[in-house]
């Protein structure tokens, strides 16, 4: 995503979205009361002698809608911005629904971009710079090829061998991990790095076909052994923080590792509190080192008074995508959980 004006008097920030990643930061950037402008389009809706209006052509304007609700459509590679216009050349006071996508153009206004948000814009901004990661995660009779976005884990394909079992044919399990290649060549962009993992020997055979099918792309592969194959055992390897720098350094493992660190701390009763009655009173007792909430729960424009509190205390605020398995874990203990300086008095 790239930055390309701000006026902090105004309070205003020029955003160019780039990729599918930069909606998904917008999704989490834009809160209820925002006011987002951009180009839009919209029908003119005509009066005439007629009893009902004619439906006028949609033209092409520039609209500011102060923000209702926001919704991120991954499939579709659309951010829905739905609120009242309140800027415009026509229907101010009108409901309106901005569709952002990749290429376009917007302006955020806030009344308050809090340290937390603008460390969101500023993460955006270095994302763009980062490659993802592309992995294949593979057994015998079964592959899953999927890519680390900003947002979480997303499948993006799914191959499984023609048989199985003792009959299984050479040829078939040749063309099994030719499928696994293609499929890979189509998923790869310039600069991703390529993991492979699984147990047994099938990631082997398939690197040995990659590099002789397609040596630029199969050459700088990571190699990893997991006890799963499929999603399960992309899981494991970022909870486990093995691998390159490039895995270690992404932000799934990162929230991941600091998720684990929480849930290990509740094991073996550590200074940490969880849920939110729990971690509100150790934000107020100045306990908190490490504040960790899921992006759903700072979505709802509750949780500011909190987060601005601790990040004043010098404690650091991560807001974990609810996508991830991390953030299915921080979910189950109440949403909100904090690494402490301290033990709580009891």
């Amino acid at each position: 995503m790239r930055v390309l004006h701000q006026d902090r008097q105004a309070g205003e920030i020029k955003f160019q979205v780039e990729t599918l990643d930069d909606l998904w930061h917008l999704y989490n950037i834009i809160l209820p009361g925002d006011i987002v402008i951009s180009v839009t389009y919209r029908r003119d809706e005509s009066k005439t002698d007629k009893l009902r209006a004619e439906r006028g052509e949609k033209k092409r304007m520039v609209l500011g809608i102060r923000t209702e609700n926001v919704d991120f459509h991954e499939s579709e590679s659309r951010l829905r911005v739905h609120g009242v216009i309140v800027e415009g050349p026509q229907d101010v006071g009108s409901y309106h629904t901005l569709n952002l996508a990749e290429g376009d153009v917007l302006t955020v206004r806030k009344t308050d971009w809090s340290p937390s948000i603008l460390d969101r814009v500023k993460r955006a901004v270095e994302d763009s710079r980062k490659p993802r990661i592309l992995f294949v995660s593979l057994e015998n009779d079964e592959a899953v090829i999927a890519v680390a976005r900003q947002f979480g884990i997303q499948e993006v394909a799914r191959i499984y061998a023609p048989s199985s079992g003792k009959m299984y044919d050479q040829k078939e399990d040749r063309n099994y991990y030719e499928d696994i290649v293609e499929k890979v060549k189509q998923a790869s962009q310039p600069g991703v790095p390529l993991v492979i993992l699984g147990p047994g020997f099938a990631k082997e055979a398939l690197v040995s076909l990659g590099k002789e099918r397609e040596p630029d792309l199969f050459k700088g592969a990571h190699v990893y052994h997991t006890g799963q194959a499929g999603m399960p055992g992309v899981h494991e390897l970022m909870k486990a923080g093995l691998g390159t720098e490039v895995v270690q350094g992404s932000r799934a493992a990162m929230e991941t590792k600091v998720v684990e660190d929480v849930l290990t701390e509740i094991a073996r009763d550590g200074p940490v509190a969880y849920g939110p009655a729990e971690v509100e009173r150790a934000v107020l007792m100045g306990a908190v080192e490490t504040l960790l909430i899921l992006d759903s729960i700072v979505r709802q424009n509750r949780s500011g008074p909190l987060m601005s509190r601790v990040e004043a205390s010098r404690g650091k605020v991560i807001v974990v995508s609810e996508r991830f398995e991390a953030g299915q874990k921080l979910e189950s203990i109440g949403g909100i959980a904090a690494l402490l300086r301290f033990h709580l008095p009891s």
